[in-house]
């Protein structure tokens, strides 16, 4: 059986109800008027309950150096989006990942960085296992920690500023139980 090879250069053009409307180049979508697209952005949680936080790339486009949460990404056309997830994990930090678990499948936002970069995204939120520390692409990510959920808690409570605003609005959404760990089976 093959396996299908999905174009990883293009986004998907959504809806304001999510239907696709189109593809766009993944390298262009991004800019002072960037349309609406399909994204995800997953936590992953260790076997202590931590949760990965990653400090973007200072040459990413858009929030340069920031906190977030520990990988996001565009599912190909095409692609399902766990598998999206997977292939993600695997580019941005070398991570196979298990017990992957949708718990904000209608989350989207639209924010505007200093520079003027729109991020305007259907963006499903996961959560998944990770067994071991990362081992991340130097383009995607500057740095890397784990937190406890009451010290990530704190910290975007405290200095909202500090962190990608999908992850702020994710945590406003479903505030500490964004990082409880998936159950096993």
């Amino acid at each position: 059986m093959s396996v299908p090879q999905y174009d990883t250069s293009l986004v998907q053009l959504v809806s304001e109800q999510g239907d696709p409307l189109g593809t766009a180049p993944r390298a262009t979508v991004h800019t002072a008027t960037t349309p609406l697209h399909l994204a995800f952005s997953c936590h992953l949680i260790d076997g202590e309950g931590r949760v990965l936080l990653t400090r973007r790339s200072l040459s990413k486009a858009a929030w340069p150096g920031v906190w977030t949460n520990s990988f996001c990404g565009h599912p190909a056309p095409g692609e399902p989006l766990e598998e999206a997830v997977r292939r993600r994990a695997r580019e941005e930090l070398g991570l196979e990942i298990d017990d992957v678990r949708t718990v904000l499948p209608d989350f989207r936002y639209r924010a505007v960085d200093s520079s003027g970069v729109v991020e305007h995204e259907i963006c499903p939120v996961f959560v998944a296992r990770a067994t071991r520390d990362p081992e991340p692409a130097p383009e995607e990510v500057d740095s890397w920690a784990w937190a406890t959920s009451n010290r990530v808690d704190q910290a975007v409570t405290a200095t909202p500023f500090v962190f990608s605003p999908w992850l702020v609005l994710q945590h406003a959404e479903l505030g500490r139980g964004l990082w409880q760990a998936p159950e096993h089976e």
